[in-house]
């Protein structure tokens, strides 16, 4: 996989205490996250379902962002039949980028460079959880009027929910603005 050229189609920020994120033309990032949202920090605490350590242990955060597709919004938005496209900032995440193919499945260490020279590194997926899948349900309606199920996010959205990560290079990201994405690649003494 080679490197890729894409757009950011929209950002979005939030404040602690609430799941939905507030659209934004510009965000600013900081080597410990994006300056203002609810998930920026050199570390966080554990939790239960997701990772290794005792739920509460703080550990290192790998999750000072978030970006989703947005092709893959519109894919999960049409499975779920809703009356309006999902945006990011609808299921939590701060970036949505067009372009990119297969973006959710970008591996550990891809590199995210943004035109005005902004890096961020790729850490994991980030799986849909039940928490915002039950939100979804709660606050989206369908075309044909049938509630959703507290799943159906969850379902909907399995391999496309999007990627967390850390910022290398810290500065302004803007909407408009091109990225340049970099799957990482194995130094020549692993390559055999």
């Amino acid at each position: 996989m080679g490197t890729m050229q894409g757009r950011v189609a929209s950002a979005f920020l939030g404040a602690p205490g609430t799941l939905r994120k507030d659209n934004q033309t510009s965000l600013e990032f900081a080597l410990d996250g994006i300056v203002g949202d609810r998930h920026r920090g050199l570390t966080r605490n554990a939790w239960a379902l997701t990772d290794k350590q005792p739920e509460g242990t703080e550990r290192r955060n790998e999750r000072q962002w978030s970006a989703v597709a947005q092709e893959d919004l519109d894919v999960v938005s049409e499975k779920l039949n809703l009356v309006a496209p999902l945006a990011a900032g609808d299921v939590a995440v701060n970036l949505s980028i067009e372009g990119v193919p297969d973006f959710s499945r970008l591996p550990r260490g891809t590199t995210l460079t943004f035109a005005g020279g902004v890096v961020l590194m790729v850490e994991e997926y980030n799986p849909p959880c039940s928490r915002m899948s039950h939100f979804v349900a709660e606050q989206y309606p369908t075309r044909n009027g049938d509630p959703l199920a507290d799943t159906d996010f969850i379902e909907a959205s399995k391999f496309c929910r999007g990627l967390v990560g850390v910022v290398e290079v810290p500065g302004t990201v803007s909407v408009g603005e091109s990225v340049t994405v970099a799957p990482e690649v194995l130094p020549k003494w692993l390559r055999g």
